[in-house]
């Protein structure tokens, strides 16, 4: 049997800093390449085995797509044989589109669009009873309950004039309808003419608007009598050809009672013409389906009353609505007062203590006070010529939810269609978990089921592999830039598995980030479900319990950058612990630790807090929550147990709000916030790139660019020939390629596919001009190197040849501590992971921390990218920030970090709505004390092994 039936061979992989190695990698396996930060484990990976799957699928596209491929780098590598296509699901946050959401991103949302617009039925806003719209089969139908009844069917014309009736009445005649129903009465045009039927019609309707009510056909209902059905069916389509759409039918209960029901073509009710429902009509990315408000994105530039009543603990009396404190508008408050005993409202209680009948009456107002909603229209109004009201309305608007969608993206028309109760929205709002059960337990007829069945399963199948990759706690609406990086990577991989693709290879980047250590068995579920149906599970990653199930082990090193590219290890968990020359080994096995601090710094009576009380957003459940400052503080807790709300959508936006005046997102819902004025600044280093495009670098973001541009332009050379360090900038022209515009690639648009971009012809990507290339510096090791060259170092090189230029070595000594030194200088932003990024971030910050201020940081799983070796150096910086006089708060899964930590807050138990509440507080040795806590759980191990 050929090699390459059982192994994807690699022979001579040069990508990066892999140190030309040959490799077998089994196929049909679930394998797991570890290794430190920077070891080449991405440089295999994805830039080589995935890169080339990429490079020969596109191989295999049109010739137009074709012509660009000589330009493309292929991986460097002598060969690769037995590739299958590749698939990458890599750890970075999804797209900044606030269209995008889950429901999106999944083609769930897609799906249900298509199940809506095919069985989706239409409820009239008014009455709340279904709108259909009737034909023959439908009046067959709703006949066999009046079996043996007497029938008219008829048909009715709306005239204005009376001397239009006669000439109506001709048309009818010369057609061959000649019986005209006048109240009771069945008038015969042969018998009685048509001067007689105008008066019997005007006898009905004295004051004008004349209804003609015209016979179409009449009998004696038999549902069993085949004529009398086809009989009846042949009426029905004369009736609705002739009424324009519309019939009535008379059924006569005896000879005088009668009931008259009517049946239309079209899908109307109440008066309301409804839409019919179609894909586009519940897309809010096309016009057709978007609320005409705010165009689809869900929010709009309107009044915020949060910010109008921002204190509802206050009572009416007390100030609770803001501008009614000052002098100008207090005669509203004097209003409310007045009207207050009429409408039984209490105004000296907090105002969250009101009812709904209560904060109805305060937004539309009672008989003096015109209510909140009229006071901004009467803003509004002289806001368009009075500069200070002007000033007034900017002060209490924001982006609030559309009031014309609710929030829903859509118009009114999409909402009235329903399934199993539900609208599109009320669909899309539900937890995912919540969302599978109602679709599991859909009740629906046999036609619908029919039409549905295809559509059902793809929706049911995606929304089950959500909840096994443990998202069950995110709704579909959920926007996707909100979303974590492994929550991101989660959902990508859901999609992939909704594809069902089998002998493929599915490369996936530390699918654990974002996961508790209890989720971990779903993830490693799935995986194995991947590898059982045929395909080639490919994981970076650097969790235990991943490593542990895995059928083969690469480990990558032995150290980053130019020390690292070599196989260190390959095969099982359990050789891997016996393997002394793997840093991964020695750390699974015990025989090198992450050393527990010998002292914590338990809070005590001097310390500071601090302090959230009633906490609200999302699923918390009205905690207050204490944060010790001065302190490396975790928090934990499952996978959507609150972690991100208490944080990134409470803490972060109103503390920085309250430090520096403004914020653009507005804080979740809280009581209070006490403590910060212990705190100078707050800072949230997390996982978004350092810029928005490619001329973002390390270099350039810790500013040690400046340093090296300065020392060039201080050359001999350059000072003859005029060259400042501007010169050696590639965002300014002047020494940049003008070609690229100092970016060394050229985009080429391929409107079928993703761009492409490509190396710069004019200098051969190295951004800048010959003149300026032609420079060079003499660096510490005695060699010369232009500022490409220096750009194309590593950290750790760059920290060796500017050894005697102390300015830059301060700067970048930033970057080797936190575990970067095997990045390049000038590589671009937009290729960092998001946990390399987070730590460029974390070097800047303990390079220029002004000595006297107090600042909380704020990270946001740091230990992303991270092997159990680098995460014992971002700790040493975690403590460097601390002894600066700085509080630390970190959300974290990673149990090496928690145990670590002087005082961990733990939410739960659950996720979504079975999360949101304090399971635990304090340090870790009194975290795994609490039986409760899943995460004392999986930290106990470790501190018993110390």
């Amino acid at each position: 049997m050929s090699i390459t039936k059982k192994y994807i061979v690699i022979r001579g992989a040069r990508v990066n800093n892999l140190k030309n190695i040959d490799l077998n990698i089994p196929k049909y396996k679930f394998i797991v390449v570890t290794g430190v930060s920077g070891s080449g484990k991405s440089s295999l990976v994805f830039d080589t085995v995935y890169a080339e799957g990429q490079r020969r699928y596109v191989e295999s596209l049109s010739s137009y797509a074709r012509q660009f491929l000589e330009k493309m780098n292929k991986p460097d590598v002598d060969s690769i044989e037995g590739l299958a296509p590749s698939m990458a699901i890599e750890q970075r946050t999804g797209s900044r589109n606030s269209r995008s959401t889950v429901g999106t991103s999944t083609e769930i949302y897609d799906y249900l669009r298509l199940l809506f617009a095919r069985i989706g039925t239409i409820y009239s806003p008014v009455s709340n009873e279904p709108v259909k719209k009737d034909s023959p089969e439908t009046i067959i139908e709703f006949l066999k309950n009046y079996n043996g009844k007497r029938l008219f069917i008829y048909c009715t014309k709306n005239l204005k004039r009376e001397k239009d009736i006669p000439e109506f009445l001709n048309s009818l005649s010369s057609k061959g309808f000649y019986k005209i129903i006048a109240g009771d009465d069945l008038l015969d045009l042969n018998d009685t003419g048509s001067i007689a039927a105008v008066k019997e019609i005007k006898k009905h309707y004295p004051a004008g608007e004349y209804e003609v009510n015209y016979l179409i056909d009449r009998f004696i209902y038999s549902e069993n009598n085949e004529e009398i059905r086809t009989r009846l069916f042949d009426a029905a389509e004369m009736a609705f050809r002739e009424g324009e759409g519309y019939l009535s039918i008379r059924i006569f209960e005896d000879e005088k009672n009668y009931k008259v029901y009517k049946f239309s073509q079209f899908l109307e009710k109440d008066g309301i013409m409804f839409e019919e429902p179609e894909p586009r009509l519940f897309s809010f990315n096309n016009p057709f389906g978007a609320c005409k408000k705010c165009q689809g994105f869900s929010k709009t530039m309107d009044i915020d009353y949060d910010l109008v009543i921002p204190d509802k603990s206050k009572s009416i009396i007390g100030g609770a609505i803001l501008p009614f404190t000052t002098p100008k508008f207090s005669k509203f408050l004097d209003d409310i007062i007045r009207d207050s005993d009429k409408f039984d409202i209490d105004i000296n209680i907090p105002y969250r203590q009101l009812d709904k009948r209560q904060t109805d009456f305060i937004m539309k107002g009672g008989k003096r006070f015109i209510g909140l909603k009229r006071f901004f229209q009467f803003i509004e109004r002289e806001a368009s010529y009075k500069i200070h009201y002007r000033v007034l309305l900017n002060r209490y608007r924001a982006y609030t939810t559309c009031n014309t969608c609710g929030g829903s993206r859509l118009r009114n028309e999409a909402l009235y269609v329903k399934i199993g109760g539900k609208n599109i929205h009320e669909i899309v709002i539900m937890k995912i978990g919540e969302c599978y059960e109602f679709f599991r337990n859909l009740k629906i007829t046999d036609y619908e089921k029919k039409v549905s069945e295809r559509i059902l399963e793809e929706i049911l199948s995606r929304l089950k592999y959500l909840n096994e990759v443990g998202l069950s706690y995110l709704s579909l609406d959920r926007v996707s830039f909100t979303l974590s990086g492994g929550e991101a990577q989660r959902i990508n991989l859901s999609t992939s598995l909704g594809s069902s693709l089998v002998g493929s290879i599915y490369v996936l980047d530390e699918p654990t980030i974002g996961l508790h250590p209890s989720d971990n068995l779903k993830l490693i579920r799935i995986m194995k479900s991947l590898r059982d149906i045929g395909n080639t599970v490919l994981v970076v990653e650097h969790d235990r319990d991943m490593m542990k199930e895995a059928d083969e082990i690469i480990d990558i090193g032995p150290m980053a950058g130019e020390n690292g590219g070599s196989i260190i290890f390959q095969g099982t968990y359990k050789e891997i612990l016996k393997h002394d020359d793997s840093l991964t080994g020695r750390f699974l096995s015990g025989k090198n630790k992450i050393n527990i601090p010998l002292k914590r710094r338990t809070p005590d009576k001097k310390t500071k807090f601090i302090t959230i009380r009633g906490a609200r957003e999302n699923n918390l459940k009205n905690i207050t929550v204490r944060i010790p400052l001065n302190r490396f503080v975790c928090i934990t807790g499952v996978s959507g147990s609150g972690k991100s709300s208490l944080v990134h959508s409470v803490l972060f936006p109103a503390a920085k709000k309250h430090l520096e005046g403004y914020f653009p997102n507005k804080p979740g819902e809280y009581d209070t916030i006490s403590g910060l004025e212990n705190i100078d600044y707050i800072e949230m280093v997390d996982q978004n790139a350092i810029g928005r495009t490619s001329r973002s670098n390390p270099v350039t973001y810790i500013k040690a660019f400046d340093e090296i541009r300065d020392l060039f332009s201080r050359t001999s050379i350059s000072q003859r020939k005029n060259f400042s360090s501007g010169n050696f900038s590639f965002n300014v022209p002047g020494g940049r390629c003008e070609t690229c515009e100092g970016t060394g690639t050229i985009k080429i648009e391929m409107q079928f596919m993703a761009d492409i971009f490509l190396e710069c012809e004019a200098c051969g990507g190295k951004r800048y001009k010959a003149d300026i290339l032609e420079i060079k510096l003499k660096g510490s090791d005695n060699t010369y190197k232009n500022i490409d060259d220096v750009l194309n170092m590593t950290v750790s090189e760059a920290m060796r040849f500017f050894r005697h230029y102390p300015k830059v070595i301060k700067k970048l000594k930033y970057l080797e501590d936190v575990g970067l030194g095997y990045l390049k200088l000038g590589q671009s932003g937009t290729t960092l992971s998001g946990g390399e990024s987070q730590r460029v971030k974390l070097a800047y910050h303990l390079a220029f921390q002004e000595s006297y201020s107090k600042t909380l940081f704020v990270f946001d799983e740091p230990t992303t990218g991270l092997h159990f070796y680098d995460i014992s150096k971002l700790l040493s910086c975690f403590e460097e920030l601390i002894k600066k006089g700085n509080s630390l708060l970190v959300i974290e899964h990673n149990p090496e970090v928690i145990k670590c930590a002087d005082y961990i807050i733990d939410l739960g138990p659950g996720s979504g709505d079975d999360g949101g509440g304090i399971i635990a507080e304090g340090s870790p040795e009194e975290i795994t004390a609490n039986k409760k806590s899943l995460t004392g759980k999986y930290i106990a191990k470790l501190l018993n092994a110390k």
